[in-house]
């Protein structure tokens, strides 16, 4: 388990709770219910599933969060981008609106709490870092985009096809206006309008709440529900039962791939909020234990009739804003959502899913970042291609696809950033002891004869070729004969073996064209893999290894003979002082020990 957390942390927050805490979690736990109730109705409509296992979804996965989350302020539940995912999972497999699809998304819930809880186990939380931000830019906007247009049908009162391919239910929708439900049009135009302008202006107003009474209200009295309105009926009330859902194992072996990218996503979007919110508050959640945490949340809510959760960020925000402090609030939220089901399930029947369908977009409509996007563009060209990617990808082929293409797509730009690393010939700036890329820098000074060299990546099998061509193409195009190549390795933090070698073979090589290959600044690390080869001693013999660039240069310019090293100083200061002095004494027992530890020895 972390280190200085519980094994359940709200016995962590309970002890330190205070009653100062107590009013602002209350207010926050009833502000978020408030919010949660509609829009876990709308995102189980998102889903495909029937609303009220929505409001299934935020039960016992709040209440299990609760006791095993380390953030005070997410607020998990149903959330649109995981109800798109399961609804094109589940409706692959089973028919909407039957009993087999809400069995089937329960068993997927399970299945995706097994995996996040697996991998907690495993303290793979790192697995997130494959996720870059270019890729769930790209990923989200496209996602919310396919949400929105997966409602219109709901808004528009019209049947429209499911599918990722948003020209698709664009075109369907024109050509059925004939069809269209003006009431049912009016509604969702009216009900989105509201909460887009209530975000904007009155953020801290339960404007999903309003929205719900006044269009529940209006289909009542106005009777619109005869006039082609579509509303959410007969909501069964009283809480969920406890029960595994049953699936033959061929159907589960066709949902792994969707529960592990909804595992993954989720994730990843519990842990981006919770960080956020962690940060301002300035306490520390742990990605192991928020796994663990959503795992078993999820496993709760498959066996409770619900389906996959997360962590809401627009529903944290609402959380943190209404005071919360502790994951009180949650539990608060969580018994409204049980009194709800117990008491109030039949004020829903006059509901219409257009004003359901209204929340879904006004909520997913924050999702497209524009600026956010330009910025990318201005900051890192290839990020923002890779954003534009992974964006049409998810339009084309879906959102489960898209993001395991912008992942793959991340990972290869990323090899190949790594097989050919940046790299600087070096100057040195004028009376001074600096050099300088002299690339960015003009007036930098180089050196006849001598060719200065810094490598900013680590060397491994990948790279060897572009290290070979790169330091072959620099001494075959230098003005003057070459007499040293100077590596600077400064910037390499690892060597593998096939590296080495490659060192090595470069050195018999550039020795065979009377250049000498030098080192200087060489890292701990890299030292060690170099001493086990024998080539550190090997270059140290012949006074080609060095810890300070400049001594190096200004060595092999004087044409000085290095001192030899081999006899041990019977003055510890002399050692000391050759140390100073830039040079690595060969005979450094182990090469990855500080130079202090060097020192000591002599003085033994």
């Amino acid at each position: 388990m972390s280190q200085g957390v519980p094994a359940l942390p709200i016995v962590g927050w309970l002890r330190s709770y205070q009653r100062a805490d107590l009013g602002p979690d209350l207010v926050a736990g009833l502000t978020t219910a408030v919010m949660l109730v509609p829009q876990a109705m709308g995102y189980a409509l998102l889903a495909g599933l029937p609303p009220i296992h929505g409001l299934y979804a935020a039960v016992a996965p709040l209440l299990i969060y609760a006791v095993l989350g380390t953030s005070r302020h997410l607020a998990v539940g149903p959330v649109a981008m995981d109800s798109i995912l399961v609804a094109g999972a589940v409706g692959a497999i089973a028919t909407i609106g039957t009993e087999n699809y809400v069995l089937i998304a329960a068993a997927l819930g399970m299945m995706v709490g097994a995996i996040q809880a697996g991998l907690g186990f495993l303290r793979a939380g790192f697995l997130v870092n494959f996720l870059s931000r270019p890729v769930v830019a790209g990923f989200t906007a496209a996602a919310a985009l396919i949400i929105a247009a997966s409602q219109l049908g709901h808004l528009l009162g019209v049947p429209l096809p499911r599918t990722h391919h948003v020209h698709r239910v664009v075109w369907e929708a024109i050509q059925s206006a004939s069809d269209w439900s003006w009431p049912t049009l009016a509604i969702g135009v009216s009900a989105t309008a509201a909460l887009v302008v209530s975000k904007k202006r009155w953020p801290r107003v339960p404007a999903a709440l309003f929205v719900v009474v006044a269009t529940t209200v209006a289909v009542w009295v106005l009777g619109l529900s005869t006039q082609g309105v579509a509303i959410v009926g007969e909501v069964p009330a009283g809480l969920p039962g406890f029960s595994v859902p049953t699936v033959d194992s061929a159907l589960l072996t066709q949902l792994i791939p969707a529960a592990a990218t909804i595992a993954l996503v989720s994730f990843m979007e519990a842990i981006s909020v919770g960080r956020v919110f962690a940060q301002a508050h300035r306490y520390d959640i742990h990605p192991n234990r928020e796994l663990i945490a959503l795992g078993f949340a999820n496993l709760a809510g498959g066996a409770t009739g619900g389906y996959p959760i997360a962590g809401g960020f627009s529903r944290s925000a609402v959380n943190v804003r209404a005071g919360a402090r502790t994951q009180l609030a949650a539990l608060v939220t969580c018994a409204v959502v049980v009194i709800t089901l117990l008491a109030f399930t039949r004020a829903f029947f006059y509901l219409p899913k257009s004003a359901l369908s209204a929340i879904i977009v006004a909520a997913v409509a924050g999702l497209i970042d524009i600026p956010g996007a330009a910025e990318v563009y201005r900051v890192k060209r290839s990020d923002f291609y890779l954003l534009v990617l992974t964006f049409f990808a998810t339009l084309s082929l879906g959102i489960q696809w898209g993001i395991l293409v912008g992942i793959a797509a991340s990972i290869l730009l990323f090899l190949v950033r790594t097989t050919r690393p940046h790299f600087a010939v070096l100057g040195r700036i004028p009376q001074s002891q600096t050099y300088v890329n002299i690339a960015r820098h003009p007036l930098a000074e180089t050196l006849p004869g001598i060719i200065l060299v810094r490598i900013d990546a680590q060397f491994y099998f990948g790279n060897v070729s572009f290290l070979k061509e790169t330091v072959r193409t620099l001494v075959r195009e230098s003005e003057h004969p070459v007499r040293y190549f100077v590596l600077e390795a400064a910037g390499v933090n690892g060597l593998d073996s096939a590296a080495a070698a490659t060192l090595a073979e470069l050195d018999e090589e550039l020795a065979a064209q009377g250049v000498k290959l030098v080192l200087t600044r060489i890292k701990g690390p890299v030292r060690d893999v170099l001493h086990r080869t024998g080539l550190l001693e090997t270059l140290a013999r012949e006074g080609r290894v060095y810890l300070s660039t400049h001594r190096a240069i200004e060595v092999l310019r004087s044409g000085m003979s290095l001192p030899d090293l081999s006899p041990e100083p019977d003055d510890p200061r002399e050692a000391a002082d050759q140390i100073g002095a830039g040079m690595l004494n060969p005979h450094t027992p182990d090469p990855g020990k500080s130079f202090f530890e060097t020192v000591k020895k002599h003085k033994r």
